[in-house]
Parts: structure tokens; sequence; C-alpha cells
């Protein structure tokens, strides 16, 4: 893959950018650097990895990609994923590529852009194609919602405008071979709107998967995936049950979470 850096430096903890913390993903598999303040990374990256079908050899694409949680733990399951994300904030691209650097993962990189729009790279030929999957955890609060006071987690939380999630979808899908897929990972809300702006794009087969809270709660995050040129009818998958009465995550839950399982 041809690189497609950040445009400066990626930085340690330097004021101008941000303290950050050192944490972990995947039970410790994975070392994880993210700011201290602002947008936190949650479930979905993680969720999102263990959902999307690729496999060894495959290029993937992350829209959004943030401090890199998702690729590095789809990375981590699959050998020899070649991964680029998008990320629009170039102090979160930086610490991304820190984080691909510090865990070894050579395959991965960042480019700087703003969704729907995309870099000049030769991965992005103007007949797209280019990737076998996308994946992408979109903003969702509405454009004109009250803004967050962290510019950061603004950027990453609050979409640009109503048809946000549409020109993700086009933008992304656009990327992908036939027969490839595009998963979002979204609040149960507006899983209506993924399916439809799917379809309006030519992405079919689709799937629903719906995360509990706990068992008999109602969903709040679903992942929604297409594959691209299917015709194929959509379907609810039986989903996952996240945490036990207790607040202990449930065991099909931890082998996703803390083993880095693939999701049925």
């Amino acid at each position: 893959m041809d690189e497609v850096p950040p445009d400066q430096a990626c930085p340690g903890d330097n004021p101008e950018y941000g303290t950050t913390t050192v944490g972990s993903l995947l039970d410790g598999r994975i070392r994880y650097r993210q700011f201290r303040q602002g947008y936190r990374t949650g479930l979905e990256p993680v969720l999102m990895a263990a959902h999307v079908p690729a496999r060894a050899g495959d290029r993937v694409l992350e829209g959004g990609c943030g401090a890199g949680a998702g690729l590095m733990c789809l990375a981590h399951r699959v050998a020899e994923v070649t991964g680029l994300g998008l990320e629009r904030d170039s102090r979160t691209a930086c610490l991304a590529e820190t984080n691909f650097a510090d865990n070894g993962f050579d395959r991965l990189h960042v480019a700087r852009t703003t969704l729907p729009a995309l870099p000049a790279a030769a991965m992005f030929p103007s007949e797209g194609g280019w990737f076998d999957h996308a994946f992408a955890n979109p903003p969702w609060h509405r454009h004109d919602a009250t803004a967050s006071p962290d510019a950061r987690r603004d950027l990453a939380r609050r979409v640009a405008s109503a048809d946000t999630i549409a020109a993700w979808v086009r933008s992304l899908g656009r990327q992908v071979r036939h027969r490839g897929t595009l998963t979002l990972a979204l609040p149960a809300a507006l899983h209506d709107v993924a399916v439809a702006s799917m379809r309006d794009h030519g992405i079919g087969g689709i799937t629903l998967f719906p995360f509990w809270p706990k068992a008999g709660r109602p969903a709040r995050i679903v992942l929604v995936q297409g594959r691209i040129g299917s015709k194929g009818d959509a379907a609810v998958l039986p989903g996952l049950i996240l945490h036990e009465d207790d607040g202990r995550f449930t065991r099909q839950a931890a082998s996703v979470l803390r083993d880095g399982a693939p999701l049925a």
C-alpha cells in the first residue's frame, strides 16, 4: 500500500497535542494510547473489528479511525491484513500512527481527510473498488445539537449535516470491490437510516447484528453490514448479550472483547 502519512510528526505528551494515557485492548494484547481528554474509545471499534469478514492478505479501509483501535483489533485477529484509516483530526491521526508502530503493525497506515472527501492516492482510483472491506463508526449526534466543548470529541460524535451517514456510505462503499463488505456501528435507533442508505447505493444482503446491554433490555448498538452489489435479502442476526445481571461481561462478549474472537 502507498503510505499516506499525516502532515505532522507524531509527538508524545506535548501540550500542543494533548496529554495521552496508555492502556490496552484485548486484555493486554494490544498497547493503546489515547488522549486523556475528549473522545475516549468505547466498545464499538472492537465489536466492528470482530464482525468484518476479512481474510489473510485482504485490504481494509476504516472511516474515522480515531487512534486506531478498530484496525489494530482486526489486524491482531487476521494475519497480514493491510489497513488504511481515514481520520480528520491531525493529532488523532498522529496518535494512530504511534499506536500502529508501538504494536508492530507495519501494514496499517493513516491518511488525513474529512469524509466523504478522500485523499489523492493510488488506492483511491476514480473507479473505486481497491479495498476488500470497509468499516466505520460514523458520527451520529444531530448536526444541530449543542457542540461539545472538546473539539476532538465533537468531531467524533456530531454529524456535519443531516445526510452524513448517507455520504459516508456512498464514499466508503464505492471504495470496496464487488461482493466486499461495508460495516457500520450505530445506535440502534439509526439502523433504518443506514439500511436505506446502503440500498440507495447498491449495497444489499444487509444484516443487522444487535448488542443487548443485558438479557431482556433493548439493543443500544447495532452493526449494519452489507455486500457491495448484492441483491440478497436483509436479515436480523441473533446478536450478542454484553453483560450478565451483575454487570460482568457474558462469556461470549468476553471472548470477543478480551480474547479477540470473531463474532459469529
